[in-house]
């Protein structure tokens, strides 16, 4: 039974596309920023797998001589820079048209309407970072119960509750209704669910975000696995991100350790297909909080698990690390940054220090899982299993 995991280190992007000027984002290095921001930056596993030998990463500060991994880098050819945009992407969708955002927060008649829906007033309305919303309306929102809503550059609508005030049930059930309101005219790619607690003088958000995604157009590289009577494990965000679209097992994750404790406990199983991982924090606690030294942190801490997840690996099993957007933590704002995404690959039967150089689109992981697990193909993507390989 052959399986990939395939793991996402979300917003992990290694430098800036083409196109970035276009979105803002000129100058953009995720990973090259957070790796001037270290003092000393200690990533053994991902240099031994290949990172450092990817074209152009961090000025070649990581590079070794003989890589265990295969490597290269991904454009996305997609419009846009937003964490379904990425991952449907991978999965072989291109979104040619980008979600609608709003910049000016949403229309006051999709508001209207929703407050009636909901039988309350809301707060906000407008772009915000998610920890610096629930501090400045926080205190009125546990006075009044009325739920915080906000924006971003993305096509989000994000909705933030104290859970003593609004339990979170009760808060996935306005998503729900958000959810079903935004579409047509008042299109919107993703409901955001943002509860969080307050302890010790202090508003901090919980590991209890939902994601109420709108479905993929097309199928993807998920339901072509599933068709073929194989598994797709979902493991954190994953299931929200497609909506539950071709995903036959799903687990929730607390933060990045608990994500790959879950990914090393799907690889004890007996089963074929895709193991599907992401893991949140380097984009939610640290890009958009730009925080460049939290965000190498978090990177050292997932390298350290490395060996971990390798040692679970079985002989046929195929290991993929990549990332969905960028999220510069030094670059301006709070928002996703449009770059490169790194490649890398491992597994007994990977032939070591291949360079793929540079991808045209992230669908090329699609179409090489698709490939290598023997299923129908990806709408879009070259498969490079052939090269990476042994014969």
């Amino acid at each position: 039974m052959k399986r990939v995991v395939l793991m996402v280190m979300d917003s992990m992007g290694v430098g800036a596309l083409p196109d970035a000027e276009r979105y803002g984002d000129r100058g953009a290095d995720t990973f090259g920023h957070i790796a001037e921001n270290m003092e000393d930056f200690q990533i053994p596993n991902l240099q031994r797998l290949g990172l450092g030998n990817i074209r152009d990463v961090a000025g070649g500060r990581f590079r070794i001589e003989h890589p265990q991994g295969a490597f290269g880098k991904l454009k996305e050819l997609s419009r846009g820079k937003d964490t379904i945009t990425g991952h449907w992407e991978i999965a072989g969708i291109e979104t040619k048209t980008p979600f609608k955002t709003y910049p000016a927060g949403f229309p006051e008649e999709f508001i209207e309407v929703f407050e009636r829906e909901i039988g309350t007033g809301v707060l906000g309305n407008y772009p915000a970072s998610g920890t610096e919303i629930i501090e400045v309306l926080g205190e009125e929102h546990e006075r009044t119960g009325k739920p915080i809503v906000y924006t971003s550059a993305d096509s989000v609508f994000q909705i933030a509750a104290n859970t003593a005030v609004i339990p979170l049930e009760k808060l996935y059930s306005i998503c729900e209704t958000a959810r079903k309101l935004l579409t047509g005219k008042w299109a919107c790619g993703r409901v955001i669910a943002r509860p969080y607690v307050f302890e010790n003088g202090k508003r901090v958000r919980t590991a209890d975000r939902k994601d109420f995604a709108v479905s993929p157009p097309e199928e993807t590289l998920l339901d072509k696995v599933r068709a073929a009577g194989q598994t797709v494990y979902a493991i954190g965000k994953i299931r929200d991100i497609f909506n539950g679209q071709g995903v036959t097992e799903a687990v929730h994750t607390e933060n990045n350790m608990d994500g790959t404790d879950k990914t090393i406990e799907a690889l004890h199983k007996d089963f074929g297909g895709l193991i599907f991982t992401n893991l949140v924090d380097f984009d939610s606690q640290f890009g958009h909080r730009r925080n460049p030294t939290g965000y190498g942190q978090a990177i050292e801490a997932f390298d350290r698990r490395l060996p971990e997840i390798e040692a679970a690996l079985r002989d046929e099993d195929l290991l993929i690390i990549c990332a969905d957007h960028g999220n510069d933590p030094v670059h301006s704002g709070w928002d996703h940054t449009r770059e490169y995404v790194p490649l890398l690959l491992y597994g007994s039967s990977v032939r070591p220090g291949i360079d793929l150089g540079v991808r045209e689109t992230f669908a090329d992981i699609g179409a090489s899982i698709a490939a290598y697990l023997g299923v129908e193909p990806t709408a879009i993507g070259e498969s490079f299993i052939e090269e990476i390989i042994r014969k």
